[in-house]
């Protein structure tokens, strides 16, 4: 290799040259690509810890832009909304495989499809890779009804893109 196939660092999407606990607060809140799966309930089996996916949406969660109607307020409404930090990306083991917190951790590359690579906010959709219309709200499903909606298709989304 020689020295003009080498890619000054410094011109590098900030994704491939900085930790996560580098990032601004505008660079951390891009790496969302928008899909809305970490916002789909999920359950835990309390005896083993194995999680499982729902197709049930948070309230907040506009099925079809796959946004948070309440971004800015969203833990007063959803006391429960875990709000994706540096330490919070280390912990949680269900981040979905196409997340871009979880690949820029585990020091991979964003898909072709992501905003900041296709820019385009829309790939995500065009790409199948989000939630838009295969979710129902949890507004009106009992607790106990869950189960009714378990699906595996937010990790396995991706894996062949």
């Amino acid at each position: 290799m020689t020295t003009s196939d080498m890619q000054d660092p410094a011109e590098l999407p900030f994704w491939k040259r900085k930790t996560l606990a580098e990032m601004t607060d505008g660079e951390w809140e891009s790496l969302c690509d928008g899909c809305g799966l970490c916002c789909l309930n999920k359950l835990e089996d309390w005896d083993t810890g194995e999680i499982v996916w729902t197709s049930i949406r948070c309230v907040l969660l506009d099925g079809e832009s796959c946004r948070c109607k309440d971004y800015e307020n969203r833990q007063a409404t959803v006391p429960d909304c875990i709000r994706l930090t540096v330490e919070s990306v280390e912990k949680i083991s269900w981040l979905p495989p196409t997340c871009g917190y979880r690949l820029v951790r585990d020091g991979h590359d964003l898909y072709w499809w992501h905003p900041l690579v296709s820019g385009d906010p829309d790939t995500v959709h065009q790409a199948g890779i989000s939630a838009r219309g295969r979710t129902v709200s949890e507004e009106g499903i009992d607790i106990e009804d869950y189960e009714d909606y378990l699906v595996t298709w937010p990790l396995e989304v991706g894996e062949d893109k």
